[in-house]
């Protein structure tokens, strides 16, 4: 399996590099700490084509491969790892959604603006009750005419307070356990939808999350997703892709913790000598480096399967399990490698630390990526 880059590859590479170093970076301490959502990014975004970028231009896509999104996306998250979640949710689990299992009618209305980053979409699966466990819903969708009423609580949403539509699984029929949950589009309009209080995070803070309440919604059933009951089915696929998308955003975290611990090594002096001298940080820096270039490779490994329609749920879980391992790792040792400085915000390494923690959490914990791994290996 090759994994040269071509010449597209690399122009959108050094164009999300240009862009993150330009467009993203001046903002990203302040972000984080006043905890404010990148609008005005978001929509420079857009206008690059890196909103919808697997999506095809017939509904407002870029039409690029998976390879381009992964890359695109470690260059994004090397500078601020928020805005790398925003656009990974909108390109991994609402734009996919809809372009695969919508109709015509869907991505016309819905998968259009937000392809071109018009619009911003959510993806609205866990709840107090169904984390983890995604097939214990409590959510229920009510036919009703020609409508559906929803009721219920989703949880950890992100892009939640500002997304225009939501992609929400709900019950429609519990005797059936999770073959009864469905998929619906969402619109913010839609009276009845609550958006609940950002909440206070620990890192990722310039990407809001919040809970959205469902009080009686009324959601027209020309907006159910696919078929009744495919929404388990549905939920899982988008997953698995996006999977890869945070091992991409876990992977630029781990990279700019590497380049930071580097380039502090070689400023930094001890007992007279730069302490890139000294073989207790370069065994630090060799470990992060090999580590940081094998979760590059499983995560273009998955990539290039999903580009060639193969499977690939195992090649994603493990691209995530162990990326998402790596970016804790490698900022943990940046911290280390930077001392005392490293505890402060002006070396910005504590916060590759607080960022790198959730991608071991959202989109599937790693212990739930170990049971999908063990899943896929033992039908072998």
């Amino acid at each position: 399996m090759e994994f040269t880059l071509n010449e597209e590859h690399k122009y959108i590479q050094q164009t999300a590099r240009d862009f993150a170093q330009n467009e993203i970076a001046p903002s990203s301490v302040e972000r984080d700490i006043n905890a404010e959502f990148p609008t005005e990014i978001v929509k420079k975004l857009g206008e690059l084509g890196f909103m919808g970028m697997m999506v095809s231009p017939e509904w407002g896509g870029s039409g690029l491969d998976t390879i381009s999104y992964v890359i695109a996306l470690e260059e994004i998250s090397k500078v601020d790892a928020s805005v790398g979640v925003i656009m990974s949710v909108n390109n991994s689990l609402v734009c996919y959604c809809l372009e695969k299992y919508g109709n015509d009618f869907q991505k016309e209305k819905y998968l259009k603006p937000l392809a071109s980053g018009e619009r911003l979409g959510a993806f609205c699966l866990s709840e107090p009750e169904a984390g983890s466990d995604a097939t214990e819903q409590k959510t229920t969708a009510d036919s009703d005419g020609d409508f559906y009423i929803l009721n219920g609580i989703k949880n950890w949403i992100t892009n939640g307070t500002k997304a225009d539509y939501y992609i929400i699984q709900a019950m429609t029929d519990k005797s059936k356990g999770y073959k009864g949950i469905s998929t619906f589009i969402v619109e913010k309009s839609y009276k009845g939808l609550e958006v609940g209080k950002k909440e206070d995070k620990l890192g990722i803070r310039s990407s809001d999350t919040c809970s959205i309440g469902l009080n009686n919604v009324k959601v027209p059933k020309e907006n159910l997703l696919s078929e009744a009951g495919t929404g388990f089915k549905i939920a899982m696929d988008a997953l698995n892709g996006g999977r890869i998308g945070i091992a991409a955003q876990a992977l630029g975290i781990a990279q700019a913790s590497f380049e930071a611990a580097v380039k502090y090594s070689k400023e930094r002096k001890a007992f007279d000598v730069s302490i890139s001298n000294h073989q207790a940080i370069q065994f630090k820096l060799a470990e992060m480096a090999t580590n940081i270039e094998a979760a590059r490779l499983l995560i273009r490994k998955a990539a290039k399967l999903k580009d060639e329609k193969q499977k690939y749920i195992k090649e994603a879980a493990q691209a995530k399990l162990f990326s998402s391992r790596v970016a804790v790792l490698s900022a943990l040792e940046a911290i280390q490698i930077h001392g005392g400085y490293g505890y402060v915000r002006e070396y910005l390494v504590e916060r590759f630390l607080r960022d790198a923690k959730v991608t071991e959490i959202y989109e599937g914990t790693s212990e739930i990526q170990k049971l999908v791994i063990a899943r896929e290996v033992l039908k072998q």
